[in-house]
């Protein structure tokens, strides 16, 4: 027999019993679904759900659609050679006047910044959605189409630098 160093493959004397099939049965389901769930992006419904609330698009009293408080518009894709960056605008207000498709200046004011020494950032930036306009949590946010040298520099401002925007013409 081999001692504790050994490195043979252990054998079962026989198949294992009922108790023992159901454990292992057991354990191959629960790490399935753990990995299904870790597997899921946070907030994407399941393939083939069926959205929670009232698309945006349905009607509403009246015959006229409803409006979608969270979103604003169709999200415009990507542009190529253009990156997208998520911006959290410092005063949230101004997403209310916001659609895709629009152009903004993009200033940024530095951590310890004073609030009159704003820089521009990136000019004409695109915008491909607005997330959450109506939302007082602070969860809401602009995306925009940058190109890479401005998305590195905005997404390498220090930690508490704040983003404001000139919506263009």
């Amino acid at each position: 027999m081999a001692g504790e160093g050994s490195l043979r493959p252990v054998r079962w004397r026989g198949l294992p019993r009922g108790g023992t099939l159901l454990r292992v049965g057991l354990v191959a389901v629960l790490l399935g679904l753990a990995a299904a769930v870790l597997s899921t992006p946070a907030g994407c419904p399941p393939p083939g759900a069926a959205p929670a609330g009232p698309s945006p698009a349905s009607p509403g009293p009246g015959g006229s659609p409803r409006p979608d408080p969270g979103r604003s518009g169709a999200a415009l894709p990507l542009p190529s050679g253009s990156v997208g960056v998520p911006v959290r605008l410092a005063e949230p207000a101004a997403l209310a006047v916001l659609r895709p498709g629009a152009r903004v200046d993009l200033l940024v004011v530095p951590a310890g910044g004073a609030t009159g020494e704003a820089s521009l950032l990136a000019p004409r930036a695109l915008v491909l959605d607005v997330v959450g306009a109506g939302a007082v949590d602070g969860s809401s946010a602009l995306y925009l189409a940058l190109r890479p040298d401005q998305a590195q520099r905005a997404v390498g401002l220090p930690e508490g630098s704040r983003f404001a925007v000139v919506v263009r013409g």
